[in-house]
């Protein structure tokens, strides 16, 4: 005699949040800025900029185990003008410096910055003359991912941190003065 098997509902599925909007039978209304945020922020196209043993905890992140694809980033590219999240991970040397922020202009608008580890926000333990003591000098940071190297648990709340950013984001902050104002400090315009 074969046994049915029962019907298992996953019972602990987390929904994610919806806008603030209208509803009605068969519509939602929202503002375009949360519409374009929710869509944003769970598509994000990292660009992995890995030097040193944090891009070893970056390929852990990407395995199966940890599965970044689950948050929308399921593109990694390696063309920057293909990609909005620059994750810079490693011991930047000051001559790459040049080369990081090339890799920065080369991104479209609205692109979005991780420091990743100790090394890439404050120089590490390289307290030296060719280590770039924080990638912040060269370019603008949104999210610092600490720890040498970090956990990919703490790499996954970092992006997630990006993900909070890029979602409340108004369509008009790239346009105002004082962003204009912080990428002037950059000498970029």
């Amino acid at each position: 005699m074969i046994m049915a098997r029962p019907v298992q509902y996953h019972t602990k599925v987390k929904v994610g949040k919806i806008p603030e909007g209208y509803t009605g039978q068969g519509f939602f209304a929202t503002s375009f800025d949360k519409a374009v945020g929710l869509a944003r922020k769970n598509s994000l196209w990292p660009l992995p900029f890995a030097t040193s043993c944090c891009g070893i905890e970056f390929m852990a992140l990407m395995g199966s185990h940890y599965d970044l694809a689950r948050f929308g980033a399921e593109r990694v590219g390696f063309s920057p003008r293909q990609c909005d999240l620059l994750m810079v991970m490693g011991t930047i040397a000051k001559k790459m410096g040049p080369v990081l922020r090339e890799v920065y202009l080369q991104m479209a608008e609205p692109r979005w910055v991780m420091a990743v580890g100790a090394c890439a926000a404050s120089g590490g333990i390289f307290d030296s003359y060719p280590v770039l003591q924080g990638i912040d000098q060269v370019i603008p940071v949104d999210v610092y991912v600490p720890g040498c190297p970090p956990r990919p648990e703490g790499i996954i709340d970092g992006f997630m941190k990006v993900q909070e950013l890029v979602g409340q984001e108004s369509l008009r902050r790239r346009n105002s003065d004082r962003y204009k104002e912080l990428l002037a400090t950059y000498g970029i315009q």
